[in-house]
């Protein structure tokens, strides 16, 4: 997902955007060790997609803290 696009989404969704991405990480790592996991770049995609949401989370945060 581009970061533009998780500019145009609300706090909400994007809080649930981070918890969805955090219980698929939890199933991929159970797949990777149960060793039935396909696709393993699925993993850093996800994972980064966490972090870019975060990040957009704390920078409005931020933004709002700071007027």
């Amino acid at each position: 997902m581009k970061i533009a696009e998780l500019r145009k989404k609300k706090d909400e969704d994007l809080v649930k955007m981070v918890i969805d991405l955090k219980k698929e990480l939890l199933n991929l790592r159970f797949q990777k060790t149960a060793g039935q996991l396909q696709n393993t770049a699925r993993i850093r995609q996800a994972r980064r997609q966490v972090a870019s949401a975060k990040t957009e989370l704390h920078a409005r945060k931020k933004k709002i803290n700071s007027k």
